[in-house]
């Protein structure tokens, strides 16, 4: 199985989106967020080209960073899942993968630093973040086998301003 791991784009801040009195699950993206996602996600389709699924966070700013990496992919399959909200272990998010096909090739679309710890316990099996995910930025991982700590392997890891060169 290939992993697909994104992170959201560039959202509104925080403390002024705060002000709104919405909730902080409710904060969107950026205007220049979206416009260096559009870029940055077709960087991923020439580097990845087909997806069997792509599955995000619930909150608006990882379903907006979603639809647009899905726009690049024609019927491509995309689904909320609550394994990718910031505060889930890591087990969990691998729990679901579990349940996808081991050939497929899944995008996984987030937060940091939930999506980081999770990369870096997938590599070495350790629950601690040793990989800086960027907004809009994304890394492939590999899995042989049953989806588990310390069995993925990475192909590559890139900031959104290395993806978009790649378009």
């Amino acid at each position: 199985m290939k992993i697909l791991v994104i992170r959201h784009a560039i959202a509104e801040d925080r403390e002024t989106f705060a002000e709104t009195g919405e909730e902080d699950g409710l904060r969107p993206l950026t205007k220049p967020g979206r416009r260096k996602m559009r870029l940055a996600a077709k960087g991923l389709h020439s580097l990845v080209p087909k997806l069997s699924v792509l599955a995000t966070s619930p909150l608006t700013r990882a379903v907006q960073t979603g639809q647009i990496v899905a726009s690049r992919y024609s019927g491509l399959k995309t689904l909320h899942i609550a394994q990718l909200t910031p505060r889930k272990p890591p087990q969990a998010l691998a729990q679901w993968l579990q349940t996808q096909p081991g050939d497929a090739t899944v995008a996984v679309v987030g937060h940091e630093p939930h999506l980081g710890v999770f990369v870096s316990w997938m590599l070495t099996g350790l629950q601690e973040s040793f990989v800086v995910l960027k907004k809009g930025g994304a890394c492939l991982l590999e899995v042989d086998g049953e989806v588990k700590a310390g069995r993925a392997k990475l192909h590559w890891l890139l900031k959104p301003s290395q993806l978009a060169r790649l378009a």
